[in-house]
């Protein structure tokens, strides 16, 4: 809403530096020093790569050289006098063929600090978004049995996605599509009924293709809780309908508990059984028709393996390599009947229809080859007008005890969610399945993930947010102010040591790594970005042990600690804002 993205402007010191560096150019222009009309697009303000070279650099001088027909070093020296005159520059320092390097006053960093106390968890928040509606679907596990280990990690991701952009200033929705029209759930509703005739007392046989689980026990004794034995001895014809609705209920319910145990919530849940019989596949496939993108033909046999939408016969086919496609895909088969592209075509169109600016699937990294085909479908359907991007999550291998862990008791063939959060809470299973991006491997060890080493993220981050808290608790114990309004007010000039200015410059950092984040959609950046934050904070407290002047607490010096309880504030409020993100709570204690 405007009065969020209003709320949101918190204070990002680079875009502040940008700003002073784009009205330098313009002041520049004006004296002649630069022709006028200028592209300045290209301008950046960003961390040099090199520390020691400064706190921020530029970049300006060397993309306009070129067309304002000047050389880069001329156009430097220029700029950087006039940088040197904003109160906040301590020096501009030109390097290389043109680079500018400026180094902050202190007092930069500590209006960093004022406005993180003031702001709180909303210190980051960002306009970077416009209120643009985006739609981010996830997990969209088939309802045919407990969430695996991989499905825990598209739901960590996609959440945390969602949690960023909504951070960034995006109109976020949080959606799953229940995939119940296919075959599948005719397994389902075959297995939940023998499972049912079990809690009758026969004797059953799981046959393949059949599921075996454990999990659909107390969902056969729930059905014959309903029913009794009405389905006893009947023909299938007579209750598949009915059994699969119940099971297909029932596995929704289980996942819905399993989503909720790992702290994840769906603003909606889509049926695609919905889509069937209601003339919305025929909806969506007309809207391709009319723009003339659906033809009946034959598909050339594929080379090597045979996709199992490939027929030698007549097809209803989408002209999919209009939009970037390998080959155009079929949509119905010469029987009349859909494929699997045609509900999802029907889905897809259904979104664009909502409304959304944007759309992002995750999926599987098994579905690679699915991406195309919806990313042509989406750009006919919307004219172009809506992108779609998809992300692919990659394995997860899971350890325990130096082996690879393989096997659950209640699923019989994988590791469920359940399992995972179970062993080690939902926050562990959340930090760690970010600290990896999405298409790359990740290892998850069951022991590392709880040990209390700075090689574990996890504890390392959030014993830097406990740290402050009991920081905080010592001060007002010891009668110091102690909170945020009291903080916020301190003098702030204390803070000039090195080891501090750290800290500062990296808590200042954030508001930039929130769109950064945001913009490539990488939520695995505030996992990363929290453990440098928390190193810092953590040097610092050390450096205390043999330095005594750096300590945040100190008897005899009541406004120094004011000053450097503001710092460690400033350090939780951040933490704690990226634990959000990624929907971890900020630790209070270490037990």
């Amino acid at each position: 809403t405007p009065a969020q993205l209003a709320a949101g402007s918190a204070m990002n010191l680079f875009s502040e530096m940008h700003g002073t560096v784009a009205a330098a150019l313009d002041a520049l222009v004006a004296d002649g020093t630069l022709p006028a009309g200028l592209d300045t697009a290209a301008v950046t303000v960003e961390p040099p790569r090199d520390p020691a070279h400064g706190d921020m650099a530029t970049n300006a001088a060397m993309v306009l050289a070129k067309p304002a027909g000047l050389k880069p070093r001329a156009i430097a020296e220029a700029l950087a006098d006039r940088l040197a005159a904003d109160p906040r520059v301590a020096t501009a320092e030109v390097a290389g063929p043109g680079f500018i390097n400026l180094r902050l006053d202190p007092s930069a960093w500590h209006g960093v600090l004022a406005a993180a106390l003031g702001e709180g968890r909303d210190f980051g928040r960002s306009a970077l978004g416009q209120g643009l509606k985006v739609d981010v679907e996830y997990v969209s596990a088939n309802p045919t049995g407990p969430l695996h280990v991989g499905h825990t990690r598209g739901a960590v991701f996609g959440d945390a996605l969602a949690r960023l952009l909504d951070f960034a200033g995006y109109d976020v929705t949080r959606e799953y599509y229940i995939n119940d029209g296919g075959a599948q759930v005719d397994v389902l509703a075959r297995s939940v009924y023998l499972r049912y005739l079990e809690a009758h007392g026969q004797e059953v046989a799981f046959e393949d293709g059949t599921y075996p689980g454990d999990y659909l026990v107390p969902v056969g004794e729930a059905l014959k809780a309903e029913v009794g034995d009405a389905y006893v001895g009947r023909p299938e014809a007579e209750w598949l309908a009915p059994v699969r609705a119940f099971a297909t209920d029932a596995m929704m319910a289980l996942i819905r508990d399993d989503l909720k145990a790992l702290g994840v919530e769906m603003d909606v849940f889509f049926s695609e059984k919905s889509l069937y019989g209601t003339g919305r596949i025929e909806a969506a496939l007309d809207s391709l028709r009319e723009k003339g993108l659906l033809y009946e033909g034959v598909l050339e046999p594929p080379k090597g393996k045979t996709p199992e939408d490939w027929e030698p016969r007549e097809q209803t086919l989408f002209r999919s390599t209009d939009y970037g496609d390998d080959v155009d895909r079929p949509v119905m088969k010469s029987d009349g009947s859909w494929t699997y592209f045609a509900p999802d075509i029907a889905y897809h169109h259904d979104k664009v229809e909502r409304g959304f600016d944007w759309l992002i699937d995750v999926f599987g990294a098994d579905h690679g080859g699915y991406v195309k085909r919806m990313k042509a479908a989406v750009a006919a359907l919307s004219q172009d007008a809506v992108p779609l991007d998809v992300k692919l999550m990659q394995l997860v291998k899971l350890y325990k005890g130096g082996e690879p862990f393989k096997m659950s008791k209640r699923a019989g063939t994988f590791v469920t969610l359940r399992d995972v959060v179970d062993e080690v809470g939902p926050d562990v299973t959340r930090f760690v399945m970010l600290t990896r991006k999405n298409d790359a491997p990740l290892d998850f060890d069951f022991d590392k993930v709880l040990e209390q080493s700075k090689d574990n993220p996890v504890f390392y981050v959030q014993y830097a947010h406990a740290r402050v808290c009991s920081l905080l608790r010592k001060a007002e114990a010891a009668g110091l102010p102690a909170s945020d309004a009291a903080l916020r007010g301190a003098d702030l000039s204390a803070l000039g040591h090195e080891a501090e200015l750290a800290l500062a410059r990296k808590i200042a950092e954030w508001p930039r790594l929130v769109e950064i984040a945001g913009r490539s959609c990488e939520p695995h950046r505030v996992a990363f970005y929290l453990y440098d934050l928390a190193s810092e904070l953590h040097a610092l407290w050390n450096r205390g042990h043999d330095e005594p002047a750096l300590r945040f607490l100190q008897e005899d010096d009541p406004a120094g600690s004011a000053a450097r309880l503001a710092l460690a504030r400033a350090s939780a409020v951040v933490i704690s804002a990226g634990l959000g993100i990624l929907g971890v709570t900020p630790a209070e204690e270490m037990r």
